[in-house]
């Protein structure tokens, strides 16, 4: 935990601020007590009533600094706690946005919210209560023994048996409580995953009939949940009934032993007062301790989970320095993959091996292949999603691993598989490929992606809201969508990762046609399972469990590629091949 709150750094200032006010704070409390002495001892047992009315408005004015400074440093821990939640959720949603696909396989979608968001905000409100408790409960333990001592050193021995049963108490707790936080955590993880996962599935569930399945399934993980918090509860719930009963039973002995003092002319009545506020001054910082440690064991398992992504390293880096400023200047598109094999972390077989293609600038690459074949290993290659196991990526002649993310980026327009929109409106969607763009432009992209004509029948047309993830709209729309967000960016590389398959065949040719006159300039990949979209293709390139079966055009595939006749014939008939 202490390394994350290296993050408070900006707000020291402010910090040793809090801190010399809860000193005040604490130095006006432990003021109070012997104020208090004074009027019992010198003014009601000899009748000063001046003395009384002198002291009581003393203690008056040392009662409000003392109140001043607490509603000030409540205010001031509660700015630097939000900050450094801000601070921290910036931080760290920043560096999860330069992890590679592979980072967000090993840590999972599900636990990096729960990160950002759930563990963040317990780091943060242990963080108020340490500014507070953790600064005010050493000063107030400290001086309340010290007035203590000053008052009665025998009577003081109390606090010698007192307190070693306290500190023992808080260690046992605390020993049986961090190994359930931990689990706790977890188990939240796992529930976000499962909730995720159904919310984002609910068509699914419901078209199989699984409502009652996955409600089991919640239900059980929930049931973990609430089990191990109960325990964790059930733990802590010990500790604060212990502390009163201890307090109680000192306060107890005080008076006791106290009252022997008093009799025996040794103390007097005022200090005995004063020294019972003094014991309750230490009892209560003891517990305030506690309270520590109820909420310490969980901050520090959060604080943990978010340092071990900010300490994960992204796999895949920016070069050192802007080599490519020069080469740069004359870009062309051009891609060639050379012996370039891939694995997939934790996977018995590469997902790709030894594959070698050109695709040349103003020429279509389609690729072609059964589920599984590699198709998309080879679209998450190019632009870096993913870095090679073996062999090399070149872009212009220049290998992917010397351009910047940022820059080679910059020159591909991609359209996923999974077609993903935002909420916003059809035009902010359409702009995510260039914010710049015009209207002109944007109408232009859609009416190439064959969008214009369901647009222009909404009702607010391109103003018209896209919900969360598209769901207002199908999936042939969401995909056209999706191409002219790639084409309103320009790029010299398109790739089209199955982007057609929602699209009906009239469409298809149509999108298609238009395509080929808009990237004419461009390097064009296409990888489908169709091969209606694929067989005009000026390069073909046939994929068999992660190799290169065939590699030409439709003709030359048709005869010397089996694999291409099998998948061939499986879709279309004889008079079509004609």
């Amino acid at each position: 935990m202490l390394k994350l709150f290296k993050n408070l750094k900006p707000y020291s200032l402010s910090v040793i601020l809090v801190f010399t006010l809860i000193f005040v704070q604490v130095m006006a409390e432990l003021y109070l007590p012997n104020l208090m002495s004074d009027i019992v001892d010198k003014g009601i047992a000899k009748g000063d009533t001046s003395y009384i009315f002198k002291t009581g408005a003393f203690m008056l004015i040392v009662a409000a600094i003392g109140v001043g400074c607490m509603i000030a440093a409540s205010f001031l821990s509660s700015r630097i706690a939000t900050g450094f939640g801000r601070d921290v959720r910036k931080k760290l949603f920043t560096h999860i946005e330069n992890f590679s696909l592979n980072e967000f396989d090993r840590l999972s979608t599900a636990s990096l919210i729960t990160r950002t968001t759930n563990d963040i905000t317990q780091v943060q409100m242990v963080l108020i209560v340490m500014m507070r408790m953790m600064a005010m409960a050493p000063m107030m333990c400290i001086g309340g023994i010290i007035m203590a001592v000053s008052k009665d050193p025998k009577l003081s021995l109390i606090i010698v048996f007192a307190i070693p049963i306290v500190v023992g108490a808080i260690l046992l707790v605390a020993r049986k409580g961090i190994p359930l936080f931990k689990t706790m955590q977890k188990k939240i993880d796992k529930l976000n995953l499962i909730l995720r996962e159904e919310l984002i599935g609910v068509r699914v569930i419901r078209a199989f009939n699984k409502q009652f399945d996955e409600q089991e399934r919640f239900n059980s993980s929930n049931k973990e949940l609430t089990q191990t918090a109960i325990r964790v509860n059930q733990i802590m719930a010990f500790l604060m009934p212990f502390m009163m009963v201890i307090m109680n039973f000192i306060t107890l002995a005080v008076i006791w032993f106290g009252a022997k003092r008093i009799d025996a002319m040794s103390m007097q009545v005022g200090d005995l007062m004063a020294f019972i506020q003094y014991i309750m001054h230490i009892m209560f910082s003891l517990i305030m301790v506690s309270m520590m440690f109820i909420l310490i064991p969980r901050a520090s398992v959060s604080a943990a989970r978010i340092n071990e992504v900010l300490e994960t390293s992204p796999e895949i880096k920016d070069p050192h320095g802007n080599k490519l400023e020069t080469e740069l200047q004359n870009q062309r598109g051009t891609i060639e993959f050379r012996n370039v094999s891939f694995s997939y972390q934790g996977a018995a077989e590469p997902a790709i091996k030894d594959i070698s293609f050109v695709a040349n600038h103003g020429k279509t690459t389609a690729i072609i292949g059964g589920t599984g074949s590699g198709k998309s290993t080879i679209v998450n290659l190019i632009p870096r999603f993913y870095d090679v196991s073996g062999g090399n990526i070149f872009v212009d002649g220049i290998d992917v691993k010397d351009y910047t993310q940022k820059e080679l980026r910059d020159k591909i327009g991609l359209v996923p598989q999974n077609t993903m929109l935002f909420s916003g409106s059809i035009s902010d969607n359409i702009r995510y490929g260039n914010p710049s763009a015009t209207d002109e432009e944007v109408a232009y992209a859609a009416k190439i992606a064959q969008a214009d004509e369901f647009i222009s029948s909404m009702p607010q047309k391109y103003d018209s809201q896209i919900s969360q993830g598209g769901t207002n709209i199908s999936g042939g729309q969401k995909q056209r969508l999706s191409i002219a967000r790639a084409l309103v960016r320009k790029p010299e590389i398109y790739i089209f990762d199955d982007s057609f398959s929602a699209l009906d065949f009239k469409t298809d040719a149509k999108l298609r046609k238009e395509l080929a006159l808009e990237t004419v300039s461009s390097t064009v990949i296409i990888v489908s399972q169709r091969v209606s979209t694929v067989m005009n293709a000026e390069q073909i390139i046939v994929l068999e469990d992660g190799k290169i079966a065939g590699k030409g055009t439709h003709r030359a595939l048709m005869e010397n590629c089996p694999q291409y006749r099998e998948i061939v014939a499986s879709q279309l008939s004889e008079e079509e091949l004609k």
